[in-house]
Parts: structure tokens; C-alpha cells; sequence
């Protein structure tokens, strides 16, 4: 079966359903942030890679237990304080958790003990979750993937995958041994190893039908169990007291407009994929007569959406790239790793908050979720919520109003953010996120990210410009943002363009006017990738009137960490371009940058020198910096991430101490004064980790300070931008 999709108009519903609710309306909002490296055993290292996968909660809703593949065990998240969520630790268990589940008062999970991939092997662990004791141990007979407990807590329904190994024969199916499921009867919650039955998927599937590789299960009221064989496109339909199979169907394909299907460094949503195959992951029952899949992809396809059927196979509703828009919007699309699949949807949760039941789409590569109402016909998207990086699974608590988000990817082996689980809590008020999307135009959104540089219209109050840096070399564009709006709305893009075309080869950092109704543009450069340090000077078309090239005397010893920012001091001929150098370069002492200067009509450069905050870890460079009255502001942050973070300041420095000499010489050394602390800020926010790129900062006409993160295009971060107004009281 096939399902076209079509997007147009579906921003306008998008910008009216992020925007701010009533006061009495009720809201998700993120309330804790939780590092579960937190939990590492005492006899680990602290760096050591863990993982939070699958999760579940307690039935007093005040535990949370999550699958830690990587370090071979399950965690346990003390949330009696949902807003100070607190260690339990972790229990090893011989193997690599892939679910857990909750039945009572244990916790069930499901442990790969393969061999290998022709070999597979896993088991069943019950553990009690006040003890944290082992109870019981059930051998599966292969390698187990999803869990899932019947309503009554009667029986557990594993998925046994045996899944297929990616480098033998591409990936192609058929790949033995061939997967089926697995139904367990429970006493008090206990898995009974007696009454472990095996029940075959093979036979049913029109792709490899003798090889099925069960992925995702879910059971109703009913006792039916819903699952999905995600590389064999199929979804079944299993009868859990009697054991045999009621109903199945393909899970079709999408034909999808409007989407992006090129890593190319541009963000157009312009592409098609016809017939592209579902390829579900998660399921999750709506009542007993629906069932709703995430279209992740894991073969020859992924719709990059979600989609509901009857449970004869009838679609009753497909997103098609709806999700994918929304999440463009956003500042969320994964521009480098979307080439196949977009957004890939992964995770699911299904759940009823008062009289209202939720659709969670969990979006792996966006590290997004997005909020659905169910209305019994099409979904209502309600909110897109910030969950950390890579959403693997999430858990809802509808009794105290709670949802919990497991994110699995945890960077520490390149000094990034750990894997996190994440809190958000329903109540009156106001969504925090997001604060800034894009509005549409010609039926898709404006895509962007990685936005660096600030700045302010010189005759409207609460109208910016920023840039996106070299994330999206291929397409260098310049956005106008409405902050009178809340959330602010990028209304419009501008494309650099050098002789008519996008002009490459730019990582644009810092932007200010150049009083001529065009801007003046920094490229922060990076010799190893061809990309040059230089100013750009750009009209109002986006045309480039004016190549820069740094002299020699500043490019000697150059590195990739050069201009972050470009303000302009003065008017008419004495208008002078200062720039920021992110760090040391060359014969720098260190702890010392240049404040660069270049007077355009005089065609001269020179430089001050500017003493850096010394960094507990990490190191510190400057980020921003940006004219306004008597003096000019300078962002100077560390590279450091959630309690780590330490430096993240705004200091100002005299526009009558600026007085550069020339570069090759010695250089004066400028007085800085600290003018606010970021911080508060960034940690207030959206209760999330604190964010290390904080790069753009800008006053508007009327004096407002505003400031904004640079997400790095989605690419191992979380994707979340902050755009916030900064109180700088009595500055001038």
C-alpha cells in the first residue's frame, strides 16, 4: 500500500501550536536533566561509556529503571524528587540489557548473551526493584530486543530479533537464525521459566518471510500483542493468552514530498522518495483497535514519520514528513546524518495525562520529541520537546503528571555530553521551548541552525540578523529574527551568493551592518578544509561586493580557531571593523588573544592584545563580540558542557581603550570588565545540561540585549538552541 503526503500549510499549524497557551492550559516542560554516568559503579571509571536505552518506571512512579547496554547492567533513578532526581546505581548482569519493563514490584529486562550473530543467545532477568536482587533467569533461546508486560501483569511478551549482521552480504536478508517471539507466564511479577513459549513469525512477511526480526512489542487490554519485524516491513498480531497469530499485514510504503535527501551541507526541502518502505520500530497500542508505529528505517527504508492502522492493516492516518517540517522548524534537522532516513523516528509512548491521550515520537537524529493528542482521527501536534542526545525510549507517569525521556548517546570518549535521562512535567503554564522557529515559505520551513553570529536592524527594535557557520557551508545564509514574538520566528533567509550561486567555502561567525543596508561577514577559516580567514561585505541581495584577505603578518601561525564575531566602531571613514580571534595564534602568548581592527576605507589592520579567564579544564576562547555605546562587548566562554561549564561570560572592554598598533609589533593589552554572567542563564533555561556554544550576542535599537547557542547543526548535540533576552542592568 502507498500513502502520498503533501505539506502545505502545515507550518501555520505548527507556529499556532508552539506558541504560547493560555495560562490555564497545561503544558510539558523539562524540569531535570540527569547524567547517568552518575551511576557508575564505584570500581569504574569515571569516563567509562554508559548508556541510558530503554526505561521504565516504578509502579509508585517514584523509581525509574533504564537498559545500560554498554555497561552491561541496569540503572536505577531515585525520582521522589522529580525535580532533584537522584543516583540508585546499577546492577551488572552478565550480559547487554536491550528493555526492561515493570511488573509489581520487579523489573524484568532482557539480557543479548550472543556469541555472535549466527549464534545468538540471551535471557530473561527478573530483578526486585527495592533489593535490586536477581529473582529468576529465563533462557530465551536467542538474542531478545523489546519487552513488554500485559496490562494485568499475567505475562511478558520478549521480541527475540537475531538480528542481522550489517557487513555480512550488505545487510541483505535472509540472515539465519531466524527471530520469533517469546511469551512468559509471571507469579507476583516474577517471570515463570516453566511456561516460556515460543511462538513463530516466520511464513507471514512478503520480504524474507523464513528470516523475521520481531523488533518492537506492545500489549493491550486485551492481551494482544502488537509487533513489528522492522526489516521485514511487517506488522503481527499475536493473540498473548492462546499464542497464535490473530493478524498481520505489510507496513506498506510513504510516497514523501518535500523533504531534504542530500548530507550536502544545505538545508532543502525540496526532494521526493516515492515508495519508500516503513520499516517500523517501535509500536504502541491506541485502545485495543489501533495500533501507532515509528517509521524508523533500518534496511531499505524509513518514512520519517509515524503512521496509525486498524488491526487488519487499514492506515488511518500517515504523517508523512509533517514531523519532519516541524522539526526543520525547530532548528532540529539533522542536515549531516539525514541523507536516508530524516528525522528517523525511533521510539514510542502512549499515554492518557486527565482526559487527553498523548502520542510521544521519539526523533533519534533530532533529539526531539514530538507531543501528539490523540483525537481518534488525525493527531494534533501539540509540543516539540528538547530530550537530549538520541532518544532511544521514554516512559510517561500519568499519576504525577511526568514524562521521562532515556537518551542514549553518551560522547565522553570526545569530551561531549553524557547520556542523559530527561524529566518533564505537565502544568499550567507557558512552553519553554522552543524559543525560536522558522515560518514557511512555499509550503516547507526555513531550515537552519548553527547559528553563530548577532546582530541588530539599525531602524526596527527587536529585529536580528544572525549566521549559520560552516555546518551549512554549501549554503551560507543570513536570518532575520523577529524577537517581538515569543517564540521568535526567523521570517526570512538570506543566501550568500558569490556570482549568482551559493557561494562555498565560508564559515561565517560574526555579522554587523555596514551602514549601507548590507553586512560585513567574518569567516572564522580553516586552512586543512580550503575554507579562508577573511571579511566578507555583502549587499542587501546577499551578493559578496568585497573580498578581505587577512594580511600576512596576522596569518602567520594561524589555526582553525580564528574570527568569532565582527562589530563595527565609528561611522562614515573612520568606521572601523573589530574583530574577535577566538584563540592564541602563533606567537600569542598564552592566555592572550588579538581584538583585531580593519579600517575598510583606509584599507589598515592592527590589533589588541585581550587576557583570557584561565579554565579549570578545557580551554577558553572569545565567541562574539559586538558595539554598543561607549563600549564594545566580548562573549568569552569555555568548551565546557553540564556541571563542567564554568565559563560563560560577557565582558566589555572601553571603545577608547582601542587603540590597535600594528600587527607584527607589540600591542597594547585592553582592560576588560566583567558585565554579566551567563550561567544563571543557561542553567534557567529549559532545566537541560548546560550547553557549551553560547556565540551570538547583539544589542536591538532600543538597547535589549539578546543572546543565542549554536547547536552545531545537530551533529552530536543535543540540537537545542537557546535565544533568550539578557537583563544587563545599567549598561551603556
Amino acid at each position: 500500500m502507498t500513502f502520498r503526503f503533501t505539506s502545505a500549510g502545515l507550518m501555520a499549524v505548527l507556529l499556532t501550536s508552539v506558541a504560547l497557551p493560555a495560562a490555564a492550559d497545561q503544558v510539558f516542560n523539562r524540569i531535570a536533566s540527569f547524567p547517568v554516568a552518575l551511576n557508575l559503579p564505584k570500581d569504574k571509571d569515571a569516563k567509562t561509556v554508559s548508556s541510558a536505552e530503554i526505561i521504565a518506571a516504578s509502579e509508585d512512579g517514584n523509581t525509574l529503571i533504564y537498559s545500560d547496554s554498554p555497561l552491561g547492567g541496569i540503572g536505577f533513578i531515585d525520582i521522589t524528587d522529580a525535580k532533584a532526581p537522584k543516583a540508585g546505581g546499577a546492577l551488572l548482569l552478565e550480559g547487554e540489557p536491550t528493555s526492561v519493563a515493570v511488573a509489581g514490584t520487579k523489573v524484568l529486562a532482557g539480557v543479548n548473551s550472543s556469541e555472535s550473530f549466527t549464534k545468538p543467545s540471551g535471557k530473561l532477568v527478573t530483578v526486585d526493584i527495592a533489593s535490586k536482587k536477581i529473582e529468576a533467569s529465563c533462557d530465551l533461546g536467542g538474542q531478545p530486543d523489546s519487552v513488554a508486560i500485559s496490562p494485568d501483569k499475567t505475562f511478558a511478551a520478549i521480541a527475540i530479533e537475531n538480528e542481522r549482521d550489517e557487513d555480512v552480504n550488505d545487510g541483505a536478508l535472509p540472515q539465519m537464525p531466524a527471530g520469533y517471539l517469546v511469551t512468559v507466564a509471571l507469579k507476583d511479577g516474577v517471570a515463570d521459566c516453566a511456561t516460556v513459549k515460543h511462538i513463530d513469525m516466520t511464513g507471514l512477511a512478503d520480504i524474507a518471510p523464513e528470516d523475521p526480526e520481531p523488533e518492537f512489542v506492545s500489549i493491550n487490554t486485551n492481551g494482544d500483542i502488537a509487533v513489528t519485524l522492522q526489516e521485514n516491513n511487517h506488522i503481527v498480531i499475536v493473540d498473548g493468552k492462546a499464542g497464535t497469530v490473530k493478524s498481520h499485514f505489510s507496513a506498506g510504503t510513504v510516497d514523501l514530498e518535500g523533504i531534504d535527501t542530500k548530507s550536502d551541507g544545505a538545508l532543502k526541502f525540496t526532494d521526493k522518495q516515492e515508495a519508500r518502505k516503513r520499516e517500523p520500530d517501535a509500536i504502541k497500542w491506541l485502545g485495543t483497535d489501533r495500533v501507532v508505529i515509528a517509521n524508523e528505517g533500518d534496511w531499505e527504508g524509513g518514512a520519517r514519520g509515524f503512521t496509525i492502522f486498524d488491526t487488519a492493516g487499514k492506515v488511518l492516518y500517515e504523517a508523512g514528513a509533517s514531523l519532519e517540517h516541524a522539526v526543520a522548524s525547530i532548528g532540529h534537522y539533522p542536515e549531516k546524518r539525514s541523507r536516508a532516513k530524516g528525522v528517523e523516528p525511533e521510539g514510542l509512548e502512549v499515554a492518557t495525562f486527565g482526559d487527553d491521550r498523548f502520542i510521544f515520537v521519539l526523533s533519534e537524529r533530532s533529539s526531539v520529541v514530538g507531543v501528539y493528542k490523540d483525537t481518534g482521527a488525525e493527531p494534533e501536534l501539540t509540543q516539540l520537546l528538547p530530550s537530549g542526545i538520541s532518544p532511544e525510549g521514554a516512559v510517561a507517569i500519568p499519576g504525577r503528571n511526568l514524562l521521562a525521556t532515556a537518551n542514549e548517546a553518551d560522547l565522553v570518549e570526545d569530551g561531549g555530553a553524557r547520556s542523559h535521562v530527561m524529566l518533564f512535567e505537565r502544568a499550567e503554564g507557558e512552553a519553554a521551548y522552543p524559543q525560536l522557529v522558522s515560518a514557511t515559505v512555499d509550503g516547507a520551513p526555513i531550515g537552519w541552525g548553527a547559528l553563530s553570529g548577532l546582530v541588530a536592524d539599525a531602524e526596527k527594535d527587536g529585529i536580528l540578523y544572525a549566521v549559520s557557520d560552516s555546518v551549512y557551508g554549501m549554503q551560507p545564509s543570513i536570518y532575520t529574527i523577529d524577537a517581538t514574538q515569543k517564540p521568535a520566528v526567523i521570517t526570512s533567509v538570506l543566501h550568500v551568493k558569490r556570482d549568482g550561486q551559493p557561494a562555498q567555502k565560508l564559515d561565517i561567525e560574526g555579522i554587523t551592518l555596514d551602514g549601507k543596508g548590507g553586512f560585513w561577514l567574518a569567516s572564522e577559516g580553516n586552512s586543512e578544509k580550503l575554507l579562508p580567514h577573511a571579511l566578507y561585505n555583502v549587499n542587501a541581495k546577499g551578493e559578496i561586493k568585497a573580498e578581505i584577505a587577512l594580511p600576512k603578518e596576522l596569518l602567520e601561525g594561524e589555526t582553525r580557531y580564528g574570527f568569532e564575531g565582527v562589530t563595527v566602531v565609528g561611522e562614515g571613514d573612520d568606521a572601523t571593523l573589530w574583530m574577535a580571534v577566538q584563540r592564541e595564534w602563533g606567537k600569542d602568548e598564552k592566555g592572550f588573544v588579538k581584538l583585531v581592527s580593519y579600517n575598510p576605507k583606509a584599507k589598515e589592520w592592527g590589533a589588541v592584545r585581550y587576557q583570557l579567564d584561565k579554565p579549570e579544564a578545557g580551554w577558553v576562547g572569545l565567541s562574539e563580540i559586538s558595539a554598543h555605546g561607549d563600549h564594545v562587548y566580548i562573549v568569552e566562554r569555555d568548551n565546557q558542557i553540564g556541571d563542567a561549564a564554568a565559563i560563560k561570560k560577557l565582558y566589555r572592554v572601553a571603545k577608547a581603550d582601542l587603540k590597535p598598533a600594528k600587527i607584527g609589533g607589540e600591542l597594547p593589552l585592553v582592560t576588560k570588565e566583567l558585565a554579566h554572567d551567563f550561567l544563571p542563564d543557561l542553567k534557567a533555561q529549559t532545566n537541560g545540561y548546560t550547553v557549551d556554544k553560547l556565540e551570538g550576542f547583539a544589542f536591538d535599537k532600543s538597547g535589549k540585549a539578546y543572546a543565542v547557542t549554536d547547536n552545531d547543526g545537530v551533529d552530536d548535540s543535543s540540537g537545542e538552541t537557546l535565544f533568550f533576552a539578557v537583563d544587563l542592568k545599567g549598561t551603556n
